[in-house]
């Protein structure tokens, strides 16, 4: 490896691996022989070549910002973690096309400011977008708060380069909006979590800047008016409407008790709130729009308070109430993760039901549901009880998942909406997938990687 990539690319010092062994909630901590640092997609060919003829095991890694562990080696430190941030180059930028090329490593905040610099938009966003990295975000077809109106990172993938299992370099960066000549393969790489190849560079889709965007904090009574605002503001709001985020009440007391510098933005509290925001391709007209639109909602009573962003920092201020919800939970002691996904009209239904069953399983449990409800989202975490144990909390984590995802499958939703499967839900995949669907992904695993050597583990035991 080191003949491939330089001495200095290798890294086998325990200590100076940690930050790759461990993720950020730290349920999964591992161990690895070495980290091995390609900085070209010719050395990540090179590596994975000689992987196959030695049969080394391999985990690809991004920003390693992933949250169901997929990025994190755990069989006994035989495997070396193959991190692709020093592909962090930006190939090119096609503002005419409304296309660029980047590679992997390069982090997602980079690929927005390098659209912004030419005047487009690339509008996937994720609070980790300042350490996430595209080819990750690309391998678990990352969702974020932009789903409504762009769709997934999948949907913003135009073409990939990938190294494949023995080494080849498929090339397939093609900046074409159509191309029917045969099997779209990218498709099969975007959410495969690095286990039938590794992403090494991709085309992405760019957009015209909005001339104008109207945010919007607002109260509302409950899932079930939030559910007919959100169909009223695709319509009705002045704009194209791109962020619909839904939380409760708690979900902003635990901002506002544990991040600096936040504050409501309501005179009063409510149950459940939304932030919403408009955007156009009009530099004028917007914000009076969006307050008509809003007026009528609070004569219907859909809506019982609202605040408009009248600034850049106002916004932000918002936004902050959204963004910080994450990495707050944290204080509050043990918390237990779902992110799954449901069909809209089932989504006020699925948080009654889910936050029901958490409660009488656990006494005293804080359901905390929180998500980009307007794609049918929800991360529906439940937080110990006050004074509670932790850890006899935590140990309830398979059971409470169990009854939750229950429900899921009972409203024809999916348990995994944008984090992926990893190594925290493959087990569950035989409970939740179509038999032939699931030998399929077998099927297609053997073909591509038939001596299982990238990212074993991951996704399909």
């Amino acid at each position: 490896m080191a003949a491939i990539t330089g001495a200095r690319n290798i890294v086998t010092d325990a200590d100076a691996m940690v930050p790759y062994l461990k993720e950020w909630r730290d349920l999964f901590r591992g161990k690895a022989q070495a980290v091995v640092r390609p900085g070209s997609t010719a050395e990540v060919a090179a590596l994975v070549k000689l992987a196959a003829e030695t049969g080394t095991t391999l985990v690809p890694q991004g920003g390693n910002t992933g949250l169901v562990g997929g990025q994190i080696p755990i069989a006994e430190g035989r495997e070396i973690i193959l991190s692709l941030q020093r592909l962090d180059a930006i190939r090119t930028v096609d503002a005419q096309g409304d296309t660029m090329i980047v590679e992997a490593g390069v982090t997602l905040q980079r690929a927005q400011e390098a659209a912004e610099q030419a005047s487009r938009l690339f509008p996937l966003s994720l609070a980790s977008e300042g350490s996430c990295t595209v080819g990750g975000n690309l391998s678990t077809n990352a969702g974020g708060t932009a789903v409504l109106a762009y769709g997934n990172a999948r949907e913003l993938c135009m073409g990939l380069e990938v190294v494949l299992a023995d080494g080849r370099i498929w090339n397939g960066l093609r900046q074409l909006r159509k191309d029917n000549t045969g099997y779209d393969l990218k498709n099969l790489f975007i959410g495969a979590e690095g286990t039938l190849g590794i992403i090494t560079a991709a085309v992405l889709k760019l957009f015209p800047l909005p001339a104008a965007r109207a945010t919007a904090f607002l109260a509302v009574p409950g899932p079930e008016e939030a559910l007919a605002l959100l169909n009223a503001a695709k319509a009705g709001a002045g704009g194209t409407l791109t962020t619909f985020e839904l939380m409760s009440e708690l979900c902003l007391e635990f901002v506002l008790r544990h991040a600096p510098g936040t504050r409501d933005p309501l005179s009063a509290r409510s149950p459940w709130y939304v932030l919403m925001e408009v955007s156009s391709q009009s530099a004028s007209g917007l914000d009076e729009a969006v307050e008509t639109f809003l007026g009528e909602a609070m004569e219907t009573g859909l809506v019982t308070d609202a605040a408009i962003a009248a600034s850049l920092d106002q916004r932000a201020a918002f936004w902050a109430l959204r963004e910080h919800l994450s990495e707050v939970q944290r204080f509050e002691g043990g918390s237990i993760k779902h992110d799954v996904s449901v069909p809209l009209h089932a989504t006020a239904t699925f948080i009654r039901r889910a936050s029901a069953v958490s409660e009488a399983l656990i006494p005293g449990c804080r359901p905390l549901p929180f998500g980009h409800v307007g794609d049918g989202n929800v991360h529906f975490n439940v937080s110990q009880p006050v004074g509670g144990d932790k850890a006899a909390f935590l140990a309830r984590w398979a059971e409470l998942n169990s009854a939750v995802h229950a429900i899921v499958t009972e409203l024809n939703g999916s348990i995994s909406a944008e984090h992926g499967i990893g190594r925290l839900k493959r087990d569950l995949l035989p409970g939740v997938k179509d038999p032939v669907e699931l030998a399929l992904m077998r099927t297609l695993k053997q073909t591509l990687d038939p001596q299982g050597i990238l990212n074993p583990g991951a996704m399909l035991a």
